[in-house]
């Protein structure tokens, strides 16, 4: 019986090890390690079936006897309904107005623990119902660590990032499946100073275990399930020490796909800030799949389990305070200037794209090969930047960077926190991914940036420009919103708040038109394969005064993609000499 479940444990070890490959990635930075003293998360919602838009919640007070109604975050499906709490906080996708926001990447872990099929609550339900209960991030995992263990945990295992003004937290989550009602989990603070992230892959090792939580005291770092180690110990997952207990290795068994496909997400976002990252060869390695498992942890720990010991940290601290400007750029990484640069290679084209179509993995000659996974990826339904300052009002202080589709192609909008109803272009309901809508950012953006992916090192550049040019627009122009809006509120709350809603609304729709009639003119400008003459923006006509335009450049394919087309095929292409 025991060689049995074993055998079915390994089974699960695998089954997880292809599923954890898939979807988001978060970046953290603290108010220390931030440039300008804010709380910076990122969430990048990478599906292939997810539709960009802001989910809006109004503030509202509620009956004794009301009910909360659970919808299935990815699909949609009725999960159930619980009691719904006397007062609930209005919440622009995942930030609420008091600044706490929520991300998450699903790491799957062992399938053994998935939820059952009772369970009401799964993730995205969880974090979005944890916004409406929750004025501080300590808060937020309080209530959902006990909304699952009161009505079930209905997904696979998560990392979710929860921050306030002050603090961020890492806590990762998994179902105790069919065994038991609930999950087990941990939650960590990030060190004021540092940076952190998570990509898919579980990322708390081990960590100082909490007889009980105590949620009020400010000087505890660490909370956890009281059950976190008994419970694996209960199911034959773990008979180590408590002290060698490592959260990820137990529940989340690192794989190649862990390191390659997750964990280099965040390895290629501190190499960018943290020298020791980008330098040290053991973190490249790790980031390559290649796993090291040392007598000793780099701590001069004893490692007692056998566990990889070349795996990144859980955080560092940067050479330089990062700016919002690098936490948005970083969102758009594809490896540049890494051994895993996506913009290099025969699999990048003519035009040195760095997206890769899937499947992730494939076979030549019965041996399998595999695709990069960047944090830039073509099936991004939305991203954001949430920035949280302790500095302002709650409601004023809270900036949701919202952009949809791929973050190397979006445009981040700013949406402040205690508004009071989101743009048109981006709201709920204003097309779909089977219905399309003239006026959705979803549509506009994806326009232009599959445009974009034809020719990429041409039109891109061009994009990125304009990208910038307004993301820095709109950075300064919060600075302005934010004194006035501040004034206002000091004498009247809900003055503020309609400034700030209608600054945001008219922002986020002007955006989009103003990127609708930016995609007409780069389309007829390299429509066709060529590149027609510009000047200050404008396509150029012959001079003529019909609309005719100058003759355009033909860009080919550049020399060493000419080279590579001409390989193998003999004199089929060759053009012959004439004979004088």
């Amino acid at each position: 019986m025991r060689y049995w479940f074993l055998g079915l444990y390994v089974f699960f070890i695998m089954f997880a090890s292809v599923i954890e490959a898939g979807a988001c990635t978060n970046l953290i930075v603290t108010k220390g390690a931030s440039a300008d003293g804010s709380v910076m998360i990122t969430y990048a919602a990478d599906s292939h079936i997810r539709y960009g838009a802001i989910d809006f919640y109004q503030a509202a007070d509620h009956q004794p006897g009301d009910v909360c109604e659970v919808y299935h975050y990815e699909n949609g499906r009725f999960m159930g309904t619980i009691p719904q709490v006397s007062h609930t906080y209005s919440v622009v996708q995942f930030m609420n107005e008091h600044q706490v926001a929520v991300g998450e990447t699903t790491f799957g872990g062992l399938g053994i623990l998935y939820g059952p099929s009772d369970a009401i609550l799964d993730y995205g339900s969880l974090m979005r119902i944890g916004l409406q209960r929750s004025k501080t991030a300590r808060e937020m995992i309080k209530v959902m660590t006990g909304l699952v263990a009161q009505y079930g945990y209905a997904s696979g295992g998560e990392s979710f990032s929860i921050s306030d003004a002050n603090e961020v937290w890492i806590m990762e989550m998994i179902g105790k499946g069919k065994f038991e009602k609930g999950a087990v989990w941990v939650a960590r603070l990030v060190p004021d100073g540092y940076v952190s992230g998570h990509a898919n892959q579980a990322r708390i090792t081990t960590f100082p275990f909490q007889i009980t939580n105590d949620w009020d005291n400010p000087d505890q770092t660490v909370f956890n399930s009281p059950d976190v180690i008994d419970f694996a110990r209960k199911h034959s997952l773990y008979s180590g020490s408590d002290e060698a207990f490592s959260f990820a290795d137990v529940y989340n068994p690192l794989t190649f796909g862990g390191a390659r496909y997750c964990d280099a997400r965040v390895w290629s976002f501190f190499r960018k800030i943290n020298t020791e990252i980008k330098v040290n060869q053991e973190y490249t390695d790790y980031a390559l799949g290649k796993f090291k498992r040392e007598k000793r942890f780099p701590d001069n720990n004893p490692n007692s389990n056998g566990y990889v010991t070349n795996r990144l940290p859980l955080w560092v601290k940067p050479d330089s305070k990062v700016s919002l400007q690098q936490v948005m750029a970083s969102m758009r990484d594809h490896y540049e200037d890494t051994p895993l640069d996506m913009q290099k290679g025969i699999g990048a084209g003519p035009f040195g794209l760095p997206y890769r179509w899937r499947p992730m993995e494939f076979e030549v000659d019965s041996i399998k090969y595999l695709n990069e996974r960047a944090i830039a990826t073509q099936q991004t339904g939305y991203s954001f930047v949430a920035q949280s300052r302790s500095w302002l009002p709650a409601p004023i202080g809270g900036v949701f960077w919202f952009g949809v589709d791929d973050a190397d192609g979006c445009v981040y909008a700013p949406m402040y926190c205690g508004i009071k109803e989101v743009p048109e272009s981006y709201r709920v309901g204003n097309g779909s991914m089977i219905s399309w809508s003239e006026t959705s950012a979803f549509w506009t953006f994806n326009q232009l940036t599959n445009w974009s992916y034809t020719r990429y090192n041409l039109i891109h550049p061009e994009l990125e420009e304009y990208q910038v040019k307004l993301e820095k627009q709109f950075e300064t122009e919060v600075k302005l919103v934010d004194d006035a809006a501040s004034e206002l509120y000091k004498t009247d709350v809900e003055s503020a708040r309609t400034y700030i809603t209608a600054y945001s609304v008219f922002t986020g729709n002007k955006l989009v038109s103003n990127w609708k009639s930016f995609y007409h003119y780069l389309f007829m400008k390299y429509m066709d394969g060529n590149r027609k003459i510009t000047a200050d923006g404008k396509l150029l006509d012959n001079g003529n005064g019909k609309g005719i335009p100058q003759r355009p450049k033909h860009t080919g394919y550049g020399k060493e993609w000419e080279k590579l087309m001409i390989r193998g095929t003999g004199d089929l292409l060759k053009v012959p000499q004439e004979k004088k």
